[in-house]
């Protein structure tokens, strides 16, 4: 696993998939204009979690955030009265969006930011223009002001649910974010505080989750070991852990005949496991 994963997952995205190099390729790529990534897929709001827990990882000071599906956000607690100029004309009020790029830019004269920009598919296409035009040229311009951003600093993130505005994507590094994770991996009784016996009954695990068609991180994979050694006594129970610790288990195909046979062996394992020795495991969380 590396730092960046390790990270990740401390901020609440979990995945047995590393996007080190893609992120690396995003960071060393040479400082022309602001940098964008494009974070792509097929998880809705899991793309958000992503992109969060990459700004938390990657420790900038200043993580921004927008989102375009709530362009009316809660009032503040302090409400300035209305401006007028000199001929007594009420000035429009500042977009949330106007508000949002500002402010990035300001932050990136000195420290590196972060700018997430959620949900773009419901964006004004004249905005999403004005964002190509930002990448370009550092420049945000609102009203009668003008805002620089420092390329060096700024990192913008674009997530979108529909294809994204062509000048958008040409100019952004695309990454893939998976509904699941897609990495298999051989995990080890040792890892969990397991005995070598405990390899049968996870052997008959692992058949499960590839005919459920999923891979459970380590975390997920340590709470459902928890509930073997303590819960788990029916195919029922079985399936109601798996459906309950496991991102993108199918409750129908959980309960299909399909999947009766392998539920059948991983339960027949269990069973001769936990006739051999009661279970202890260890706090997957304190390693």
């Amino acid at each position: 696993m590396s730092r960046l994963q390790a990270r990740m997952a401390d901020f609440g995205f979990e995945s047995n998939d590393d996007y080190d190099y893609q992120v690396r390729c995003l960071l060393d790529n040479r400082v022309d204009r602001i940098r964008c990534l494009y974070v792509d897929g097929d998880s809705g709001r899991r793309n958000t979690a992503f992109a969060n827990a990459l700004a938390q990882a990657l420790e900038y000071p200043h993580i921004l955030y927008h989102d375009f599906t709530q362009q009316h956000p809660e009032p503040a607690e302090v409400i300035l009265p209305p401006s007028r100029d000199e001929r007594g004309l009420q000035a429009a009020p500042i977009q949330p969006l106007d508000s949002v790029l500002s402010e990035a830019c300001a932050f990136s004269l000195a420290e590196d930011s972060i700018l997430i920009l959620d949900q773009l598919q419901a964006a004004d296409f004249r905005d999403q223009i004005r964002i190509y035009q930002l990448l370009q040229s550092g420049v945000w311009q609102t009203r009668d002001c003008t805002n620089h951003a420092n390329p060096r600093h700024l990192l913008v993130v674009l997530i979108s649910e529909q294809e994204l505005y062509h000048s958008l994507r040409k100019s952004s590094f695309r990454i893939w974010v998976n509904r699941i994770s897609e990495q298999a991996v051989d995990y080890r009784p040792e890892e969990f505080g397991l005995a070598a016996d405990a390899e049968p009954m996870m052997a008959a695990l692992a058949e499960l989750f590839g005919g459920l068609g999923v891979t459970p991180t380590r975390s997920e994979y340590g709470k459902l070991l928890q509930d073997v050694g303590r819960n788990v006594r029916t195919a029922d129970q079985l399936r109601h852990s798996l459906f309950g610790w496991t991102e993108g288990a199918d409750r129908d195909l959980l309960w299909s005949s399909e999947l009766e046979p392998l539920m059948d062996r991983a339960l027949s394992a269990i069973e001769e496991y936990l006739g051999v020795q009661v279970v202890e495991l260890s706090d997957p969380g304190q390693e």
